[in-house]
């Protein structure tokens, strides 16, 4: 296993105050991450898998936790306490420079700008790996995702209940530093 860079550990002050801890994901994390999806709300399941939950299995752990932090990265931010609050990652398409993004947030940290703040992190790491485009494939109706990819100057086509985005790295830098 590739061992996780650095750089990535900091620590987040939200817009309601509250400090979130950062740092990627790493095997370790694997139990917990497991306890994260069979405990979770119906809406964020739903939100998250556009449909149903996959079966938690050490198989899907293992697929989630085996990260190279070039092709696949995820971060993981945790409470004062040490529990684990949200999980960002970008996995490489097929298409040469383009990462798929995702990312869930419990429902007592939502909408304080950490979901904003682990994707801005997952893009300096995506650039810096030569990546120069996020998509993302969401339900039309999940707004919280809409208005973060808005923000990101995310470009969206909706079909059939389905949202498709796009981020150009870039101009998402760019409109951050403003």
């Amino acid at each position: 296993m590739t061992e996780p860079p650095r750089g990535f550990d900091r620590t987040l002050r939200l817009r309601n105050g509250r400090r979130a801890r950062v740092r990627p994901l790493t095997r370790e994390d694997a139990p917990e991450l497991g306890e994260a999806i069979r405990t979770a709300d119906a809406v964020t399941l739903r939100r998250r898998f556009c449909g149903t939950a996959p079966r938690v299995t050490q198989r899907l752990l293992d697929r989630l936790t085996d990260l190279d932090y070039r092709q696949r990265f995820a971060l993981v931010a945790r409470d004062g306490e040490g529990k684990g609050v949200a999980i960002a990652r970008y996995e490489a398409t097929r298409t040469p420079g383009v990462a798929e993004i995702a990312a869930a947030v419990t429902p007592a940290w939502r909408r304080v700008g950490l979901a904003s703040a682990l994707v801005h992190m997952l893009g300096e790491a995506a650039l810096d790996r030569g990546f120069d485009r996020f998509t993302a494939v969401y339900f039309a109706d999940n707004r919280p995702v809409q208005e973060l990819l808005d923000d990101a100057g995310g470009r969206q086509v909706i079909a059939e209940g389905l949202a498709e985005a796009e981020v150009l790295l870039h101009e998402a830098q760019s409109l951050r530093a403003r």
